[in-house]
């Protein structure tokens, strides 16, 4: 009886070494993984279409990933409601480091304004904050109005003639313009389109008379070469890029409107630790290059890196103030109403 028991004892200490080599032997397999990772491309989903800014900073961050994390960045545009195609694709991507995308702080704001797939900002996990800029309202210089006044002043006489045009329903471009024309007393039409470059194309073929753009890019060399008149800058500071310095702000013109609209990196929330830390290193380096920062200052954005933590409390700050002035404003009730 007694060697029974000793020979059952016996195999069950065997079997319990086994489980815990067993188990040890595992983690050293993961570990590996993610020593290794990225073993692969990385997806970066960019919520519009080719061209525009998002597209810009996506494309300008693809020419060093090879370099900084041994793999390559494919860039995916999707375009379409107001970001929230795209957003969908990375929110409900595997979160396992290999499907990222850049963030404008206008996707925040969707929920808002009419029934979503995601709660995006908590759908979402912030990685890194790249840039920051305002919006800016722009005309063509063929136009006969040359400063902000003059516009108010012709759109308060041709009530519902002045069409402005913005990268879609929801985004930072389009709540800018809405708050202008709110804060201005005007009746101006907005057409929503699926991102800077196709409301570019339409503005410079003069299907509208207005682009509110949510940053200086997609204008920039189109005022250089004298065929856009930037009217306003939508925030508390003008532009520091060189040679748009003397654009005034509209608080300066008597339009009490100013925003601060960032883009930013994210992934699908629940991104595993250490490929996250990988992944936030790996875009701060990127971020912080000075050949980064000089091909952005370029385009008309100026780089503002933040960590995930930074960028974290910021994603949550900007979304309340600006969760408040969409509220305030009725530009909430307004896009729930314009999405039916």
């Amino acid at each position: 009886m007694g060697s029974k028991r000793f020979f059952l004892i016996l195999v069950s200490s065997l079997l319990c070494m086994a489980i815990m080599i067993g188990g040890c032997g595992m983690g050293a397999k993961d570990s590996v993984a993610v020593v290794n990772y990225p073993t692969k491309t990385i997806t970066v989903i960019v919520p519009f279409a080719a061209g525009g800014t998002t597209d810009t900073i996506a494309r300008l961050l693809e020419k060093s990933a090879q370099k900084q994390f041994g793999q390559p960045f494919v860039v995916v545009n999707k375009p379409g409601g107001a970001a929230t195609i795209g957003m969908n694709e990375l929110a409900g991507a595997n979160p396992d480091g290999y499907t990222i995308g850049v963030v404008p702080v206008s996707v925040m704001l969707q929920p808002l304004f009419g029934p979503t797939r995601y709660h995006y900002p908590t759908a979402l996990e912030p990685l890194a904050k790249v840039a920051s800029a305002p919006a800016v309202v722009g005309t063509l210089a063929s136009q006969p109005w040359q400063n902000i006044r003059e516009l108010v002043e012709y759109a308060k006489k041709h009530p519902g003639e002045i069409k402005f045009g913005h990268a879609g329903l929801g985004t930072s471009g389009h709540i800018a313009g809405e708050a202008f024309a709110k804060e201005a007393g005007i009746d101006i039409v907005q057409v929503p389109f699926k991102g800077d470059s196709e409301a570019l194309a339409a503005f410079l073929g003069g299907h509208i008379q207005l682009m509110v753009a949510g940053t200086l890019s997609p204008l920039k060399e189109h005022v250089k070469n004298g065929t856009i008149r930037l009217l306003g800058v939508a925030e508390e500071k003008r532009l520091t890029v060189p040679g748009f310095e003397n654009v005034p702000t509209l608080q300066e013109q008597g339009i009490n409107v100013s925003f601060s609209f960032w883009n930013g990196m994210g992934a699908p929330k629940g991104l595993p630790a250490a490929e996250k830390a990988k992944l936030a290193n790996g875009l701060k380096e990127m971020i912080n290059d000075p050949a980064f920062k000089k091909d952005m200052t370029d385009i008309g954005l100026t780089v503002e890196y933040l960590g995930p933590d930074e960028f974290s409390d910021q994603w949550i700050k900007d979304n309340a103030k600006l969760t408040k002035i969409v509220k305030e404003t009725g530009i909430a009730d307004l896009i729930a109403a314009q999405k039916k």
